[in-house]
C-alpha cells in the first residue's frame, strides 16, 4: 500500500535540530487499518502529512500504489477567495471525481445552504469543519489518513459523522492518529509507535497502545 524507503524528517530549530523522523524503511500493508501514536511533539501529524504527500521528508522516498485523502476534515487547503462550491469544484477536478455527484453530496451532507455560494473567508472553523469532512465523504479512497477525529457541529451532526466514517472505513484502510484509546480499538488492528524519532511497528493494536501507555506515564 505505502513503503517508506530510507525516509527521515528533521527540522532546524533556535535550540538547535529536531529529529522527528530518523532513517526508516518500512511496508505499510494493504487492507489493515494502522493507528499511529506518540506523546505530544512526538511528529505524528508531521508523519501523516508525508504519507499523504503534503510535506516532503529530509531524506529518502515515500511511495503509494492507493488512493489516498488528505488528512480526513483539513480544511487549510481550501481557497479563502473561492466560493464553497468553486472549491469542491476544483478538488474534485484534483481527484478525478464526478463534479456532480460531489458537489450535490456535500450540499446534503454539510448543510451549509446558501453559504457554500460565499467566499470560504466568510465561513467559521465550524463551517468549514463540516465543508471538509463532507467533502472528505464525498470522494472514494482506497486509504483514509485520520487525525484526530474531532466534534464537527452538534450532536445530530456529529452522530451523522460518525456513521459516514464508519460506512467509509467498512470499504477502505485507515492510518489514524488519536489520543483516543477506544477509538484505535474500534477501528484499527496494527498499530506504529513514534518515539524519540523510532518508528516502531506493532502487529497488534493493542501491543502498541500499551507501548505508548507506558511511554507517556
Amino acid at each position: 500500500m505505502i513503503d517508506l524507503i530510507n525516509v527521515s524528517k528533521a527540522y532546524r530549530t533556535a535550540s538547535g535540530k529536531k529529529q522527528v523522523l530518523k532513517p526508516c524503511t518500512l511496508n505499510f500493508p494493504k487492507g489493515r487499518n494502522i493507528g499511529l501514536l506518540g506523546v505530544n511533539g512526538a511528529g505524528k501529524s508531521t508523519l501523516l502529512r508525508m504519507i499523504a504527500g503534503s510535506e516532503a521528508p529530509t531524506s529518502g522516498v515515500i511511495k503509494r500504489n492507493v488512493k489516498m485523502s488528505w488528512p480526513l476534515g483539513f480544511s487549510g487547503g481550501f481557497n479563502g477567495s473561492m466560493t464553497g462550491v468553486e472549491n469542491l469544484r476544483f478538488v474534485s477536478r484534483i481527484y478525478g471525481a464526478d463534479i456532480k455527484q460531489v458537489t450535490e453530496f456535500v450540499k446534503e451532507f454539510s448543510e451549509l445552504g446558501d453559504y457554500l455560494d460565499m467566499p470560504i473567508r466568510s465561513y467559521s472553523s465550524g463551517m468549514k469543519a463540516r465543508l471538509a469532512f463532507g467533502l472528505s465523504m464525498a470522494i472514494d479512497f482506497d486509504c483514509y489518513l485520520v487525525d484526530e477525529i474531532t466534534g464537527v457541529g452538534d450532536r445530530r451532526f456529529q452522530e451523522k459523522c460518525r456513521d459516514a466514517f464508519k460506512e467509509r472505513s467498512e470499504k477502505s484502510s485507515l492510518i489514524m492518529v488519536s489520543h483516543s484509546m477506544p477509538t484505535l480499538k474500534e477501528h484499527c488492528d496494527l498499530g506504529l509507535v513514534l518515539n524519540n524519532g523510532e518508528l516502531a511497528f506493532y502487529e497488534d493494536i493493542n501491543q502498541a497502545i500499551d507501548k505508548y501507555l507506558t511511554l507517556s506515564r
